[in-house]
């Protein structure tokens, strides 16, 4: 397994208030623009499922190819930045993630198979950012409060994910989109047409993006942060998979973000179309994609809020807490109808806010020189939004889309018996059992 850089407390120590309070600002604008890049995936998924008349499976290809970066690419990461380190391991998946939106263009006139690579492309860059920021927040601060600092830079995250799918329905989705059987009845020549113009819809938006993340590229490069290098790291010798393996509350952790990113993508990636069925709202795709902002915008407002309780709050509580909440809220959303299951669906992003966060934190607890390497193995975990979103796929093909949100409500079951488990046990000075 590669050696991830992990802050070493000496070097955390000696910055300065005013150093790591620039040091989390500038991450946060990562944050914002990982969070921008990863919610546009849910106004594209059912535009490209129009385009190309694909099934719900076919089109869950993007968030395979997407969150599927996570599992191949995050060891390679960790090794890149022990090598050249966080600062400059930032500025290098910025520009990763620049050169995937600008392959957004030649895939415009080329296919659907290319639109899969640019996204693997741009994850990629993603990632790198993933597995540099995460453990930089941790280590900017007092440990005792590590779960509430991410929680609020994750509430940047969340308002980048609730300005995407407003932005991207207004610039890719506003033209009228043909359903499959009028799409049937055009000509092969006129097929041909609508394709190449509807697919050209994401042209613009992904060359600004790309230049966007160039300049940030840029400005992180000359921009004086803190140094926190990889002094007293261990080297991972063999055996070390099975030593941090050893850490259960680690190994429950990892599952949960496995889980929670496949449950909360899962909802995303459908969520138009959710709101396109008659029986709910019976919107067009265009008018539905708003509504996706709600869905991220409750994520970014319950982060503030969890910001604020968790600091008096046993964080395993919360967890326990929110989970059941979405639990009950997806069952009205699957079993009922109208304006009642479309808001309850979208309520559980106000009870994901605080997820993600509070389970990477707890993972981490007390894991010490392993912390670098557990937090890859937590990265590695984020291919769930990879597997899930596909499983969700292939349930809605068969038993309906309406059904489909099961799965998500699954993954919740875990996260409720996770944080359960440790709302007694995750205390500072305490590692959990």
């Amino acid at each position: 397994m590669a050696t991830f850089s992990q802050p070493s407390q000496a070097t955390s120590a000696t910055n300065g208030a005013s150093g790591n309070t620039g040091a989390l600002v500038i991450i946060t604008i990562l944050f914002f623009m990982w969070g921008l890049l990863t919610a546009l995936n849910d106004v594209l998924i059912p535009h490209l499922k129009s385009v190309y008349t694909l099934t719900y499976v076919q089109a869950m290809l993007v968030q395979f190819c997407f969150f599927g970066a996570y599992f191949v690419v995050s060891l390679p990461a960790g090794a890149l930045i022990r090598r050249i380190g966080y600062q400059a391991g930032a500025v290098a998946g910025l520009v990763i993630a620049a050169l995937g939106c600008a392959l957004f263009y030649p895939a415009s006139t080329s296919g659907y198979a290319v639109f899969l690579m640019a996204f693997f492309i741009l994850a990629s860059g993603i990632t790198i950012l993933q597995v540099a920021a995460n453990p930089f927040v941790t280590a900017l601060g007092d440990p005792a409060t590590a779960s509430s600092r991410l929680t609020l830079t994750q509430a940047f995250n969340s308002l980048g994910t609730t300005v995407a799918p407003a932005l991207g329905g207004m610039l890719i989705l506003s033209g009228a989109v043909l359903t499959a059987s009028e799409f049937a009845l055009l000509p092969a020549a006129e097929q041909l047409a609508y394709r190449a113009r509807e697919a050209a819809a994401v042209q613009g938006p992904y060359l600004v993006l790309a230049a966007s993340l160039l300049c940030l590229a840029l400005f992180f490069a000359f921009a004086k942060l803190p140094r926190i290098g990889a002094e007293g790291t261990a080297a991972v010798e063999t055996g070390g998979m099975r030593e941090l393996l050893r850490h259960r509350h680690l190994v429950l952790g990892a599952i949960g973000i496995f889980v929670y990113v496949g449950g909360e993508v899962s909802i995303g990636s459908f969520l138009i179309n959710y709101l396109e069925q008659g029986s709910v709202a019976g919107m067009s795709a265009a008018e539905a994609a708003p509504y996706v902002s709600y869905y991220w915008g409750g994520a970014m407002v319950g982060r503030f809020i969890g910001f604020a309780v968790m600091r008096y709050v046993s964080p395993g509580k919360a967890l326990a807490f929110n989970a059941a909440c979405s639990i009950a809220l997806i069952l009205v959303a699957v079993f009922g109808e109208g304006q009642l299951a479309m808001w309850a669906i979208l309520a559980v992003g106000l009870c994901n806010s605080i997820m993600f966060p509070t389970i990477f934190s707890m993972a981490l607890h007390k894991l010490g020189p392993a912390t670098g390497q557990g937090s890859g193995l937590l990265c590695m975990a984020i291919v769930g939004g990879a597997i899930l979103p596909f499983v969700q796929g292939m349930v809605a093909d068969l038993a309906g889309l309406h059904l489909s949100f099961l799965v998500p409500a699954a993954c919740y079951v875990y996260i409720l018996f996770f944080g359960m488990k440790y709302a007694g046990l995750y205390r500072e000075g305490s590692a959990p059992a």
